[in-house]
């Protein structure tokens, strides 16, 4: 898993996977999600990151790991949302 920010758009983009992106959707105002031929999410678009995240600080724990697996995993993605506690949940 990559994290870039691009601090000429403010927006943070998280790729989950090599897998090439064939589509996108946007799950919450601001927030794209990128997804491959067969539908499987492979990165996350997060545009006014600055505003939406907290981009001083990137913590890699179990559970974020495990949770980075689960997404680059599943082939439906029904909502994500980021909590500006700087945490990416799934609903």
């Amino acid at each position: 898993m990559k994290f870039n920010y691009y601090p000429e758009t403010d927006s943070l983009y998280i790729d989950l996977s090599e897998r090439e992106s064939v589509d996108s959707r946007e799950v919450a105002p601001g927030i794209i999600a990128d997804l491959d031929a067969e539908g499987r999410l492979v990165g996350i678009d997060i545009d006014r990151a600055s505003q939406t995240v907290n981009l001083s600080r990137i913590e890699a724990n179990p559970l974020i790991l495990a949770l980075s697996s689960l997404l680059a995993r599943d082939s439906v993605v029904s909502s994500i949302c980021v909590r500006c506690a700087d945490n990416i949940f799934v609903q």
